[in-house]
């Protein structure tokens, strides 16, 4: 790795500029902003590939967007090409029909010969593999902000071609507590914890339901943490002692406030992990009652979950929902749970309706958790399942619709209960 200045970042950019490179870069609160900025001076055309991005991100003519997993920054962008794919599956996309020319990356200043990918692992290993298999090019923007982990997360110097020292502070979530908990949220919160036994694998996504499960999870002990992202509430976990202290904690990359940034920089118990290891369903099936909680923006009577698409169009992707969902099954004593509010306020719809209208993201689920109580569906007949989903989950003004809703499609009638 030589670190240099930002005129020689620009004529080692200016050097791809004659072939439409591929440019992926860290997504999510890890992007390198001042890396990005380089890259959009340097390169008249190119194609953006990045995970979650964030809003202020290259738009213009001459940029392609590219995303597994849509952020905000990306979200109905006319130039974007959404690629349909299993989290898990991402690196053999890299390594096959989207191989990078560029990769941009935003490290934690050297340590020992190393750099630390800090807050954000997921898919970059396998890029900067192809990267420098193929004779592309990895530049590092190296931050003092940005938290020095472990295991993946720390690359050889060696594997990084150039870099430079800019330091800023990284992007935040503002921090959820107690008090902010929406009613709907912390009644869902109470419903999941309630399936939950001491001892439990835990992997839970983005929002303010999967954070009110957690911190609804303090007074449990035992705890295990295998997950695709982390926010502050499994640090308020092991703060508590809710979590086992000899298991380490897994995850592979970080979604949350600066508190748990500083909690993650050279924390031992944290490891960081590529998704090729964390999504791997059958590592997920092998963690003990590995219990996966997602959340959708609609479930229909067949209990099929839509998480990926809003009003017709692509709102973020499968993520790894798909890779916890099988994984969890598959484990002795294993959960996959989806839990989301019964009854969604902004378009005052019910959020459980009589069949998708969307693409699938993931389906046959443990339990579907609304505010209104748990309907349990693994091992009921598709009678029982409708059943409880319009009984225990939906909200009360949607249930005499969908009743009859669930009569049209031969859904009610004796059922196994």
């Amino acid at each position: 790795m030589r670190i240099v200045d930002t005129v020689q970042i620009e004529r080692a950019l200016e050097a791809f500029g004659d072939r439409d490179p591929r440019v992926v870069a860290a997504g999510n609160f890890a992007t390198p902003w001042a890396l990005l900025e380089l890259a959009d001076k340097a390169l008249p055309a190119y194609r953006l590939f990045q995970l979650a991005a964030q809003p202020g991100i290259p738009v213009r003519e001459g940029v392609r967007h590219e995303s597994p997993f849509v952020g905000p920054g990306m979200r109905a962008l006319s130039t974007l090409d959404y690629l349909p794919a299993r989290l898990s599956l991402v690196p053999r996309i890299l390594a096959t029909t989207h191989c990078p020319d560029i990769v941009l990356l935003h490290t934690a200043p050297p340590r020992g010969g190393k750099v630390s990918l800090g807050i954000e692992v997921n898919v970059l290993p396998a890029a900067i593999e192809q990267a420098l298999s193929r004779g592309g090019l990895v530049i590092a923007q190296i931050n003092r902000h940005m938290p020095y982990t472990y295991g993946d997360a720390e690359l050889p110097v060696d594997a990084v071609d150039l870099a430079f020292e800019q330091d800023c502070p990284l992007p935040s979530t503002t921090r959820r507590n107690d008090s902010g908990a929406t009613e709907a949220a912390a009644q869902i919160a109470q419903h999941v914890a309630a399936l939950i036994r001491d001892g439990s694998t835990l992997q839970a996504g983005i929002g303010a339901v999967p954070d009110a499960v957690l911190a609804g999870l303090t007074g449990h002990r035992g705890l295990r943490v295998w997950s695709e992202m982390i926010s502050d509430g499994v640090a308020e976990l092991a703060a508590h002692r809710a979590l086992d202290a000899s298991v380490p904690i897994t995850a592979s990359f970080l979604f949350g406030s600066e508190e748990l940034y500083t909690w993650a920089d050279r924390n031992p118990a944290l490891r960081m992990l590529r998704t090729e290891t964390v999504n791997d369903p059958g590592r997920i099936a092998a963690q003990p009652a590995m219990t996966s909680i997602n959340t959708a923006l609609q479930v229909d009577l067949y209990a099929q979950a839509n998480a990926s698409y809003a009003h017709g169009r692509i709102y973020s992707g499968f993520g790894g929902q798909t890779d916890f969902v099988v994984g969890a099954l598959h484990s002795p004593g294993g959960q996959a749970v989806i839990a989301l509010p019964a009854w969604h306020a902004k378009t005052a719809a019910s959020t459980i309706v009589p069949q998708l209208t969307a693409p699938v993201t993931s389906f046959q689920h443990t339990a579907i958790i609304t505010d209104q109580g748990c309907a349990e569906l693994l091992g009921h007949d598709q009678r029982g399942q409708a059943i409880h989903l319009i009984e225990r989950a939906a909200h009360p003004a949607a249930r005499e619709e969908l009743r009859a809703a669930a009569g049209r499609l031969g859904l009610l009638g004796t059922a196994a209960l």
